[in-house]
């Protein structure tokens, strides 16, 4: 397979590369040692994904010319919190890392927002590169820049915008993906391709079949597609003053399920929910059509998506939503895809959104 080489441009703010393929762990160090001059790399993993790729990493980093350390966290969602980031800060000092340095975060989308934010606050910046090991980490959160951490609150409140140096997607990774993780993946590429517009929906529809199967050629033609228009949105607005906002599409409800939840409910799961309350909340708001409801319910439905059968209250759901960070002055925002690659973000009145969580508590009993 060839590898397929991609290239973030953000202008004053220089470039990176993204490369998708196989047996990119064993080169990671070399084409690391392309871009940054550091003596040390500290590679951040958590405990499900350090026992499996951590040993061939520190080789390709130590045959690269550096002086080599790790630091292993808990895995999932709850270490994704200030505890944990200072913890990551302290042994960054303990290390004696400096400006000139760099951060690898090798895992999930937990480790890479988590490392990307420690390495952008550490010493105020220093260099991250990203490994990311899950299908939603490769087509989502390990490329454009944002790092977080979540509060009790809500997912994601406390981040930063923070380049990546480089960022190597082994597709080999994905042989130990959990089942349960492939679904997150699909959802977010369902995300982009609605929102990308109809040649990306129409090839994700047709080949949905392929992309179940796991078939290899398949997941990376959709990685790179998926990626292709997330360079493009990250380029035209880096900061998510505008543009970038369309990226969230089905992120609003999602998140608030993954909160109710405490995250037992899966990103893909909560996000694919997300995008159905969206669509029929948008027939109303937003003149999204009816066709695009169903067109939406297909390709999902294609993935083997079923609606979830957990509901948390309307109530419960409205009082989340307000901590969403699409909410300006007190105002409800949605993303709406009104037609595939036509979109909009629209404040919506909150007696209509409540009324649209009754009926989604509803159709739950």
């Amino acid at each position: 397979m060839k590898t397929q080489r991609l290239k973030i441009l953000l202008g004053k703010n220089g470039s990176y590369d993204i490369r998708v393929g196989v047996q990119l762990l064993e080169s990671f160090g070399a084409h690391l040692r392309e871009v940054t001059g550091a003596s040390k790399a500290v590679v951040i993993t958590d405990s499900n994904v350090g026992p499996l790729y951590l040993d061939r990493v520190k080789i390709s980093l130590t045959n690269a010319g550096f002086e080599t350390f790790n630091i292993t966290i808990p895995a999932g969602e709850h270490s994704k919190n200030i505890e944990v980031a200072t913890e990551l800060w302290q042994a960054l000092s303990m290390l004696k890392i400096d400006r000139s340095d760099v951060v690898v975060g090798l895992g999930g989308g937990v480790v890479g927002d988590l490392a990307g934010f420690v390495a952008s606050t550490y010493l105020r910046g220093i260099d991250c590169a990203l490994i990311p090991t899950s299908l939603l980490a490769m087509v989502d959160s390990s490329v454009g820049g944002k790092t977080a951490i979540n509060l009790s609150q809500a997912k994601n409140l406390v981040g930063t915008f923070r380049q990546p140096v480089y960022v190597a997607a082994d597709l080999d990774t994905l042989n130990t993906l959990p089942a349960g993780e492939w679904e997150n993946g699909f959802a977010e590429i369902a995300k982009s391709a609605l929102v990308d517009g109809p040649v990306f929906s129409h090839w994700l529809f047709e080949n949905c079949d392929l992309l179940l199967a796991h078939n290899v050629e398949t997941i990376q033609q959709s990685i790179v597609s998926a990626l292709t228009f997330k360079a493009g949105v990250v380029t035209a607005d880096e900061l998510e003053s505008g543009k970038r906002e369309c990226l969230n599409y089905g992120h609003t409800l999602g998140h608030a399920l993954e909160v109710l939840s405490d995250y037992t409910i899966s990103h893909g799961r909560a996000v694919f929910e997300g995008m159905r309350f969206a669509a029929r909340l948008g027939v109303e708001a937003a003149a999204v059509s009816e066709r695009l409801v169903k067109a939406q319910d297909e390709l999902l439905a294609k993935l083997s998506f079923a609606p979830l059968t957990v509901s948390f209250g309307a109530d419960d759901i409205f009082a989340q939503l307000f901590k969403d960070k699409k909410t300006r002055k007190g105002e409800l925002r949605f993303v709406f895809v009104t037609e595939p690659g036509t979109w909009q973000v629209t404040a919506v009145d909150p007696d209509l959104v409540k009324i649209y969580l009754i009926l989604w508590e509803q159709a739950k009993m």
